[in-house]
């Protein structure tokens, strides 16, 4: 391609300058003549590199071109019950404000019809599309609409509202279903592309890169392991694609982070959005549509990620691994024999780096599958065979039963009163005071009451109202046993067990 530009006699040098990416476009460029009225002319022309751009952007629409037919457009209603009305309406109970806020006549709220927006991806050419379970939850109908306007009325196979996933189907033949590509193989700064109908305006296309992988969404649906991208994600865009850049399903969008609300889909996109990996949802969308549920291994232990202090404390060279923190009494972690304070550092022969990672790798058994974990027990490596058991819905999306006090009987031998050691002022643990804290009656401990903050407590986590059951994995079960067991660790870093609310974590609290 070429352009002609004319440069009449002048009194001045005339310099024509080209803008390029990475010196793509190059430029020629003359002077006028001053002696001469014959006219110059200067010749501009695209290089190789200008015509490499030109071929990336047609191949970028290449793709999204053949990715979009893949893509469908979620309607779904249902009705919210006169009950779940007046849960959100603090005064829905009073006749006088029932007149404004509904009624039927009677004095009774009515049931309302709400409508919601999403998206989908079609993943299998019989008609089973891919999409979030929070798109379809409690859904009376549910419509699909197609990139060519046809509509359809969906069948809900299934859902998952713990990695949010959900399978729909239609009746149509012959779909174009989209490739699946694999979500471990994505780098962080690869190109992505999001494909959904955010707020309503179907087949909407935004780019961006893979931000970070294996972010946590513990408080949507109990997501972990999910992809972040900068591609613009809104709402609406919810259970639709993200795509490499060889047309490949990698994720499905689910989340995003907004600036004034937090999680959710209220507010606009401000480039931290989230997307399920597709290699996490391939495995539940193979049980929805096989069995319409999702059955997952389970040992019956939380686990606590490892820090650098920790690691230390347990004898271990670096981080790899978590902690067992808590076992379901009767469960498969208790039956295998596995202990508060162990480590698992491995599953199966292949290494663990966390919690994360270890729970993913569980749950992806089923139940009824044994597994060999490697442990380490106060610094020594164990083997340990584990039968898995049913994991129990409406579990956090964490390995185990959280809030599972132990019955360590009660204290009648504390001689009351508080003490401090460490900057740590702690008095007796008595029932009505665990009933304030949310732990069992029964557990034995020692209350927080202050934390100095000019103390070295103050940066590990100690607060206002942890319950101190141990102390270097000695149990504590007075005052006394506390300040004993803190003072004869002088010049050392202590590990202390806590438990917050009915969850158990360690602690690493400095000499100094």
């Amino acid at each position: 391609m070429s352009n002609t530009v004319q440069f009449r006699r002048s009194t001045a040098i005339l310099t024509l300058l080209a803008a390029s990416i990475g010196g793509g476009l190059i430029a020629a460029f003359a002077v006028a003549n001053h002696t001469s009225n014959s006219p110059v002319y200067v010749t501009a022309r695209a290089d190789t590199a200008t015509r490499q751009v030109e071929g990336l952007s047609n191949s970028f629409a290449d793709i999204i071109e053949k990715a979009s037919p893949s893509v469908v457009n979620i309607q779904s209603t249902r009705v919210v019950k006169a009950s779940e009305q007046q849960g959100q309406n603090p005064f829905s109970a009073d006749p006088f404000f029932r007149q404004f806020f509904g009624g039927n006549g009677n004095g009774r709220p009515r049931a309302e019809r709400q409508s919601g927006l999403g998206s989908g991806v079609v993943i299998n050419p019989a008609g089973y599309i891919l999409t979030n379970s929070h798109v379809v939850e409690k859904a009376t109908t549910v419509k699909v609409t197609l990139l060519d306007k046809r509509e359809f009325t969906a069948k809900v196979v299934g859902a998952d509202p713990q990695t949010d996933v959900a399978i729909v189907k239609i009746d149509a033949g012959d779909l174009p279903a989209l490739p699946l590509g694999n979500s471990d193989a994505a780098r962080v700064g690869d190109l992505c592309f999001a494909i959904g109908n955010p707020f309503g305006y179907d087949h909407t296309v935004t780019m961006g890169i893979v931000s970070a992988k294996g972010r946590s969404l513990e408080g949507q649906g109990h997501i972990q392991n999910v992809i972040q991208t900068d591609a613009a994600i809104n709402p609406g865009n919810s259970g639709g694609a993200l795509i490499n850049a060889k047309g490949q399903l990698i994720g499905m969008n689910t989340a995003i982070i907004s600036g004034s609300s937090g999680f959710g889909g209220e507010a606009g996109n401000i480039g931290i959005g989230f997307a399920v990996p597709v290699n996490l949802a391939r495995s539940v969308m193979d049980q929805i549509i096989k069995t319409g549920k999702v059955s997952r291994g389970y040992i019956g232990v939380t686990l606590q990620a490892l820090s650098p202090e920790l690691a230390q404390q347990f004898g271990l060279k670096d981080t790899h691994g978590a902690v067992v923190t808590d076992i379901s009494p009767g469960g498969p972690g208790e039956k295998a024999g596995l202990k508060t304070g162990d480590v698992i550092t491995a599953i199966n022969g292949a290494k663990v780096q966390d919690s994360t990672e270890l729970t993913l790798a569980v749950t992806q058994h089923a139940p009824g599958e044994t597994v060999n974990l490697d442990v380490v027990r106060n610094g020594q490596p164990q083997k340990l065979s584990v039968t898995l058991g049913q994991r129990p819905t409406g579990l956090e999306w964490a390995e185990g039963k959280r809030g599972q006090g132990r019955d360590n009987g009660s204290d009648e031998n504390d001689s009351g009163g508080n003490t401090s050691a460490r900057g740590i002022t702690v008095e007796p643990l008595t029932p009505e005071l665990a009933q304030q804290v949310n732990v069992p009656p029964t557990t034995k401990g020692v209350i927080v009451t202050d934390v100095d903050q000019g103390s070295a407590a103050a940066g590990s986590g100690i607060g206002q109202g942890d319950v101190i059951t141990g102390v270097d994995r000695k149990p504590v079960a007075s005052v006394q046993d506390f300040t004993q067991l803190i003072n004869g660790a002088q010049g050392k870093s202590v590990l202390v067990t806590v438990n917050h609310g009915g969850f158990t974590r360690f602690l690493v609290v400095p000499a100094k």
